[in-house]
């Protein structure tokens, strides 16, 4: 029988503990402060993620039940309430941010050559887009949305290969998704993947002088000028024209003055039309179309977080709470995308976080917990009163993940 560290205390062994206490020690997070430290108060959170605990007096009554297995969790200081609302509300949120960003590089390097991407493309693809997360104007004033209502806004470049974020960016609700465009540094021959939202043509000129390529849905009212239209576009593949054009409008033609290609595809499976922008004239036009349909990737991502996180019930009422939770929460997702690569697990992130839910306290060892020819788990539904085997779950719902 395995004897040696709890479930917990294995996951956080994967994180670089130097690293972190750098940045403690870069923005002053330990000052004056001598029984609660960030890092306790980071393992609190991720124990608050792992096992969807929905506020921090479940936290604390959860921790101080199981209180002889603190230590051994890594956890010195006390977890109370006080203790960790007090934590979220003044530690420096950067700290978890650029935490969470090195475990991102991590991801990255394990995830490169990861083969859930089926396009057979060299370039880094990446898919660009935002997600609001609705809050109460009256407990969130600084969350500016709309007159009677409060958000936060989640901006994220997600790299294809692997869905992991490579840039996250938490804003209030009126920061335009535009806007983010200006904070990216742009790859030389990696390709950016979004949504009609964001047409602006001088900042997409800006990824063509940076030797980067877009990939972005057209406006209907788009104004423009064919120049001329390949010959050898294949119908068959749904590409209904593939043309090199100008732009036409007044603003338009100076902010872009460079040629564009213009894709038109019809989509047999929702039977629509769909017209696509780019500067890149090299791919088949097939391809085109086929890197704006891996975008659903990063609107997977933002509804996988927003089940399987807790980042739509927040601990604190305090932008530094709130990004605090969020960074936290980005943290202990990419966390376990590492485990599951540095493991070879098989199964989805979904599976792994449902087992690790109940199995934080025990002693085994992960690579056991995670052997499918072992495995003997009941999960139970949010509402505590329907248990499902992992057969029950949907293939559809595991896949996607």
């Amino acid at each position: 029988m395995y004897s040696g560290q709890t479930v917990f205390s294995q996951i956080m062994g994967y994180l670089p503990k130097r690293r972190f206490d750098g940045l403690v020690k870069k923005y002053k997070g330990n000052h004056r402060t001598r029984k609660f430290s960030c890092w306790d108060q980071f393992l609190c959170m991720s124990f608050a993620q792992l096992t969807y605990r929905n506020s921090i007096r479940d936290v604390e009554a959860c921790l101080q039940a199981q209180r002889k297995k603190l230590y051994h969790m890594g956890i010195k200081g006390n977890p109370s309430k006080n203790n960790i609302s007090e934590a979220n509300q003044n530690r420096d949120w950067r700290i978890y941010a650029e935490f969470a960003q090195i475990l991102i590089a991590q991801a990255r390097e394990l995830y490169h050559d990861d083969n859930s991407f089926s396009i057979e493309l060299d370039n880094t693809v990446y898919a660009l887009d935002a997600s609001t997360i609705d809050l109460c104007l009256s407990l969130f004033p600084w969350a500016k949305f709309k007159q009677t209502k409060g958000a936060v806004k989640l901006h994220t470049l997600l790299d294809i290969r692997g869905s992991i974020p490579t840039y996250i960016a938490i804003t209030d609700g009126t920061v335009h998704d535009v806007n983010i465009l200006d904070e990216l540094y742009y790859e030389p021959g990696s390709f950016y993947v979004m949504d009609r939202g964001y047409i602006d043509f001088k900042r997409l000129y800006r990824i063509h002088e940076s030797l980067g390529y877009f990939v972005i849905r057209a406006k209907k009212n788009l104004d423009y000028r064919r120049l001329y239209s390949a010959k050898d576009k294949d119908d068959s593949e749904g590409i209904r024209s593939d043309q090199t054009i100008r732009l036409n409008g007044v603003n338009t033609r100076d902010d872009y003055p460079e040629k564009l290609r213009r894709v038109r595809y019809f989509d047999l499976e929702t039977d629509r039309y769909f017209v696509y922008l780019t500067n890149n004239f090299k791919v088949p036009a097939t391809v085109i179309a086929e890197l704006y349909k891996n975008r659903w990737k990063v609107e997977l991502f933002f509804k996988w977080i927003k089940q399987h996180l807790r980042i739509k019930s927040f601990f604190g009422t305090t932008f530094n709470a709130v990004k605090t939770q969020i960074w936290i929460a980005i943290s202990v997702y990419v966390t376990i995308a590492i485990i599951r690569k540095e493991l070879a697990v098989e199964m989805s992130l979904y599976r792994m976080l449902q087992i690790l839910s109940i199995s934080l306290f025990e002693r085994v060892a992960l690579y056991e917990l995670f052997n499918e020819d072992s495995l003997d788990v009941r999960i139970l539904h949010d509402d505590g009163n329907v248990q499902l085997s992992f057969e029950d779950i949907p293939t559809a719902v595991q896949n996607s993940h």
